[in-house]
């Protein structure tokens, strides 16, 4: 069975990168001919002139420097001391939590002289990826999934210089993470636009397949639009370059040398290249990079419906005219759409005047837009056509990550991303307060905390929400003790705050 995986581990499906905006990487028009001389019989010249293939040299030379190599380590351990594939789990969605956990075998085992616990030794699962710099003052794009749960990010550049970096956001529902390196002067890659990308086009990927630095590989744009489940935030470039494990994160970059996609994801049965390769279109890593960078968190807004495509049996049974738009499964009870009249059965044909042939439109629509914002949906209600005007949920509200000071200066910075704890996980383990971890990156990351550990205290005082975190971290002056609840069990964590008060 074929699987979607990304690229920075060996397995069945992977991500990919593409190019920069500049000068023309060619040293005539795209599709300039060859000039024949004076035809000779039975020669080739005899036959209409060949395209000459574009010439990438140039891009390659100047976009290169700005592609960079991350190396991300956790360090992970299992009851027979060997290593879990932190990779592996990440890009299946699994929080890097578990019965036999570092911390609470710290906290509840005996240790040796030398602070190891007993019978285990921690083991360093390393994965590997690409990025690319955006500012000249260190700013990377690349992949969420590569350095989520990340206890360390290295960024290594092509002259061979090596930074510890911050992630100062990630956003799960694109894929899409800022990091920050620092250092200044750095090169950087021209940012395009995705939604001028043609089928047929030629692009160009920049990466680290394999751990092989700015390896460079070409192809053509097979198709644009593609949805995935799970991934409904984005619209994928479709392509045949070769990408592999290792390429995540890295650029896709049009014959202008501009990026217009992060190469993300690949389909193969075996973890390699096998001619299908996804890239989340530029356009929505800038709006995802420009909410991290300015709030620290990204937000998309939601519908509150569960949907279905629209085949041809759904289309005679609702009398509609052809076998497109997004049927209404489900309308949860209490959500933008169950307040703006949305019923089960209806079905979706345009969203502020878009058509909805896809099912996987609406979302990708309603991704890109913010919690609050009003959208016109025309609706096929019981063989009619009507107009509805919806206000948009926040799609943070019930799955979705806050991040608390993810990047943000301003704040003292944790690395953690909370959200609140469902009701009946609250009243099963007889508590009100809590908030569940969900993402961990930087100090908290170091300290131990994982996600799926239970935040339910800090220095005391019970939390109940990520914005009273907020609160008691910025007024904090050098170090804050979290209590955390793991599988039934509580302790401590000590935990400096970095840009306190008191530093």
């Amino acid at each position: 069975m074929v699987n979607p995986y990304s690229l920075c581990a060996y397995l069945a499906l992977a991500i990919v990168p593409l190019d920069r905006a500049g000068a023309s990487a060619f040293a005539g028009p795209e599709t300039s001919h060859l000039e024949a001389e004076s035809p000779v019989a039975g020669s080739l010249s005899e036959f209409p002139t060949a395209a000459v293939l574009p010439d990438f040299t140039q891009i390659t030379a100047r976009d290169g420097p700005a592609v960079v190599n991350i190396t991300v380590s956790d360090q992970d351990r299992t009851s027979n001391g060997v290593a879990d594939d932190a990779n592996a789990r990440r890009n299946r969605g699994v929080p890097d939590a578990g019965q036999n956990d570092p911390i609470f075998d710290y906290f509840m085992h005996s240790q040796s002289s030398s602070g190891a616990v007993q019978g285990r030794s921690p083991v360093l699962s390393n994965g590997l990826g690409s990025g690319f710099l955006v500012s000249s003052d260190g700013v990377i794009l690349t992949n969420a999934h590569l350095v989520y749960g990340a206890r360390m990010v290295i960024v290594k550049l092509t002259d061979r210089r090596e930074f510890h970096a911050r992630t100062l956001g990630l956003d799960a529902k694109t894929d899409v993470a800022v990091l920050k390196i620092d250092a200044k002067n750095l090169p950087t890659l021209h940012l395009g636009r995705a939604d001028d990308l043609k089928v047929g086009q030629w692009v160009l990927a920049i990466g680290s397949p394999f751990g092989f630095d700015n390896t460079v590989t070409v192809g053509v744009v097979s198709a644009k639009g593609r949805n995935f489940p799970g991934a409904g935030y984005v619209p994928y470039i479709q392509t045949d370059v070769a990408v592999n494990p290792g390429n995540s994160g890295g650029p896709l970059l049009n014959t202008r040398g501009e990026v217009v996609g992060i190469n993300s994801q690949i389909i193969s049965s075996n973890g390699g290249y096998q001619g299908l390769s996804f890239s989340i279109p530029i356009d929505v890593a800038i709006r995802v990079r420009d909410q991290i960078l300015a709030t620290g968190k990204a937000s998309h807004a939601s519908l509150g419906v569960e949907i279905q495509d629209v085949n041809q049996d759904f289309a005679d049974s609702f009398l509609l005219d052809k076998p497109e738009g997004a049927l209404i499964a489900k309308v949860d009870r209490g959500s933008p759409a169950d307040k703006a009249g949305l019923t089960s059965g209806d079905v979706v044909l345009k969203a502020d005047n878009h058509r909805i042939v896809a099912s996987g439109d609406l979302p990708v629509l309603i991704g890109q837009k913010v919690p609050g914002e009003k959208l016109v949906l025309a609706v096929w209600h019981l063989t009619r056509r009507e107009e509805l005007v919806v206000t948009l949920g926040d799609a943070s509200g019930a799955s979705a990550q806050e991040s608390v000071g993810l990047g943000n200066a301003a704040e003292g910075t944790l690395g953690l991303g909370l959200r609140p704890m469902p009701p009946h996980e609250n009243l099963e383990a007889g508590m009100r307060n809590g908030v569940l971890v969900e993402v961990v990156n930087g100090t908290a990351a170091a300290a131990g905390v994982r996600p799926g550990d239970e935040l339910l205290a800090i220095n005391g005082i019970p939390v109940y929400s990520a914005d009273q975190v907020r609160e008691l971290v910025a007024g904090a002056v050098k170090a804050i003790a979290l209590l955390i609840q793991r599988n039934g069990e509580q302790a401590f964590i000590p935990l400096r705050v970095e840009g306190s008060k008191g530093r």
